[in-house]
């Protein structure tokens, strides 16, 4: 019981590890969209960062998403500079498996691409996301300002409705500051496509998210 308590326990800042100066260096285009994966992004594109459990998965549900530039996967909400995925599955730099998503108001939302993230996953769990166990997949929203903030918190509080009507327990999601997203080892960007029947533990709980995704009240900013 007591490793798992480990696991499933946020490690604070001042014994967190170390990390680097080193940014990971990660292809120039998605692979499958063929856009590029990092910043600059144009200046009128949203940006939605969120944890889901293991990111290969939630990766492939927003490239698959329309309106969506671009997607990358890596770790946010943590405290170690560039980290590695060794590092993170330590549960030692705080991070949890993120993925960032760019894309063009014009063409979804960011209402649109929150219901695609309550509805993937089960954000009950607390620090686990079905058999994948440890604080690196724990449920989370990083907000870039406090529209962002607003729609999230009224998201949640929707889904959350319909969850315990369903006889769920409360959402464990957590809903911070976007600090930096750290961009992850090559090999897991657009893992699913590279490898087709690779795992993704990913599963949704059927509940319908009731979320109003006509207009876009948070772009994001510029990305």
């Amino acid at each position: 019981m007591l490793g798992l308590r480990k696991k499933t326990t946020i490690i604070d800042r001042a014994h967190a590890l170390p990390g680097r100066d080193r940014v990971m260096p990660v292809p120039e285009r998605h692979a499958v969209l063929g856009t590029p994966m990092t910043p600059p992004f144009r200046e009128r594109f949203g940006r939605l960062i969120v944890g889901m459990g293991c990111f290969w998965g939630a990766e492939r549900v927003f490239w698959q998403a329309p309106g969506v530039y671009t997607t990358a996967v890596g770790y946010s909400g943590g405290f170690t500079p560039n980290p590695t995925y060794e590092e993170v599955c330590t549960g030692r730099t705080g991070h949890t498996e993120a993925v960032l998503v760019v894309f063009d108001p014009d063409k979804t939302s960011y209402e649109e691409l929150l219901r695609l993230f309550w509805e993937n996953h089960d954000p009950t769990q607390g620090m686990r996301q079905g058999n994948d166990i440890g604080t690196q997949y724990r449920s989370a929203i990083y907000v870039t300002d406090e529209v962002q903030r607003a729609a999230a918190q009224v998201s949640r509080a929707a889904y959350s409705e319909r969850l315990r009507a369903a006889g769920y327990p409360e959402i464990t999601t957590e809903i911070e500051p976007a600090g930096p997203f750290y961009y992850a080892e090559d090999y897991h960007q657009q893992y699913l496509h590279k490898n087709p029947n690779g795992y993704c533990g990913l599963g949704g709980t059927g509940i319908s998210c009731p979320i109003d995704v006509g207009v876009s009240a948070a772009a994001g900013g510029p990305a």
